[in-house]
């Protein structure tokens, strides 16, 4: 494997006859002033512009490497504009990245901007040092000039990143899994922490697998926790340790995950699960590289890299109180977003041929073939449940049929058999968590006729916990379309 190069993008634009530009869109003279003596300070050039139509002009006469862009430039705070204008640079400079600026109130808004193609976000106040790392990450991850100059940005060759690195357990050649391994191959050299969103099953942890594989880490530990299956109780005993009689059953003093992972990384799944009171002193250790074992009378160092995921939007969980702003942004320096299966198809029987020879080898059958009509009607299917679900579609489908040819008629018969043996009787087989919940509410909400005190008491919810989740779900006005009470 070549040698890696975490920062090239950021070393070409240092190491020629400019400083790297950045244009800062903002109506307010404060803020501008403001950026532009922070990015002056730090060695980058600063332009600055009052509104959109400004913005495009300074960007057609001018190079600029990253936008710094307010989403509100009139009385109206709605953010039209500000998504306007992103959607007008997106098509001038597809390859130019966008970091959005926005109020406390508006996270959920920087969020839309984020899924219409803006880098990232940051609100404000801003924290100088964070936003400075947040800048200089989203430089290294900016496309080569020679991509920028193009009319839009091509995704390396699957040979290509191959040479490069090691990506031997992915499957798939699709563009936009391809400019999630090239993201990868930037930033596994640095300890930039990495934040992987995707759905459940699309094959976050693989992607974490792939970034400590093909970092200087690589020779240590991954260590890996699902933050989800921690109890509150256990938190600081699990991730720090403890030493010999900190508590009635600590016999011998115990190392803990943090630990563990030192010189290493650390792999938080399930990030959004982590209870609130945990997540300061999650924080504490990403911000000092410090943590101290229960019932030690000193701190210990502890040289982390962290990589975490989750299938749910974190900016919402902070804009709903239930996840900390300042932990979000220690954890998301980089964001990779990993697309669903169900957008990628083309990478569906890829999938499906690799996974049919593992399982096969698994049980010890011989090689297995999927003709085209199977792989036709798989590539078809919406695979809510996304590479986990194929897998157990093609795993189930092997069992029960036995055959070392499999056709679309077994995959349906398989089908229909597991239907019809009651499992499939809550209709939320191959849903996603996320999905599920969904779905259980919105069968509450119904039984009880939009009642929310009823239908928090049937859940086992409190109405607070419930509003949160029918906000969160887009199911507030049918709630109250049914006289919620």
């Amino acid at each position: 494997m070549n040698a890696l190069t975490d920062s090239r993008n950021l070393r070409r634009t240092m190491e020629s006859q400019r400083k790297p530009r950045i244009l800062i869109v903002d109506d307010d003279s404060a803020v501008q002033i403001s950026l532009a003596l922070l990015l002056k300070q730090a060695g980058f050039d600063a332009l600055c512009a009052d509104d959109p139509k400004q913005a495009l002009s300074l960007l057609v006469h001018e190079t600029v490497d990253l936008v710094l862009q307010d989403m509100n430039f009139s009385l109206q705070t709605s953010g039209e504009e500000g998504l306007a204008l992103l959607a007008r640079i997106r098509a001038a400079r597809p390859a130019l990245p966008v970091l959005l600026m926005t109020a406390w109130g508006s996270i959920a808004l920087a969020v839309k901007g984020v899924q219409s193609g803006a880098a990232n976000f940051f609100t404000k106040p801003w924290d100088n040092a964070q936003l400075l790392e947040l800048i200089k990450a989203t430089l290294v991850l900016r496309p080569a000039p020679e991509a920028a100059a193009s009319a839009a940005p091509s995704s390396p060759s699957r040979l290509a990143l191959d040479a490069q690195f090691d990506f031997a357990a992915i499957v798939g050649e699709h563009p936009q899994l391809l400019r999630v391994l090239a993201t990868i191959g930037q930033v596994a050299a640095t300890k930039a922490p990495v934040l992987i969103l995707g759905e459940s099953g699309s094959g976050k942890e693989l992607i974490a697998d792939a970034i400590h594989r093909n970092s200087p880490r690589a020779g240590r530990d991954c260590v890996k926790i699902n933050m989800g299956a921690i109890t509150p109780s256990l938190f600081e005993s699990e991730m720090f340790g403890h030493v010999r009689g900190a508590f009635t059953d600590a016999k011998a003093d115990r190392k803990g995950h943090v630990a563990s992972a030192h010189q290493g990384t650390l792999f938080l799944d399930e990030i959004g699960e982590l209870h609130r009171a945990d997540q300061v002193k999650l924080l504490r250790v990403l911000q000092d590289q410090r943590y101290q074992p229960v019932g030690a009378s000193r701190s210990e160092q502890a040289d982390v890299r962290v990589v975490s995921a989750t299938n749910r939007e974190l900016a919402e969980l902070v804009a709903a109180g239930e996840f900390r702003e300042d932990l979000f942004y220690r954890l998301n320096l980089i964001t990779i977003r990993l697309p669903p299966l169900r957008e990628r198809r083309s990478d569906i029987a890829l999938l499906a041929r690799h996974i049919i020879a593992e399982v096969a080898a698994g049980y010890g059958l011989g090689e297995v073939q999927l003709t085209p009509q199977a792989l036709e009607w798989l590539t078809a299917q919406p695979w809510p449940g996304n590479i986990r679900q194929l897998k157990q579609t093609l795993e189930r489908t092997l069992l029960l049929v036995g055959k070392p040819q499999l056709g679309q008629g077994d995959f349906i018969a398989a089908q229909q058999q597991q239907e019809g043996s009651g499992v499939q009787r809550l209709g939320v087989d191959g849903m996603t968590l996320e999905q599920v919940e969904r779905h259980m509410i919105a069968r509450a909400l119904d039984q009880h006729q939009g009642n929310i005190s009823r239908v928090a008491k049937a859940l086992g919810l409190s109405r607070t916990a419930l509003y949160r989740r029918l906000d969160r779900h887009g199911l507030a006005s049918v709630a109250a379309g049914e006289g919620a009470s």
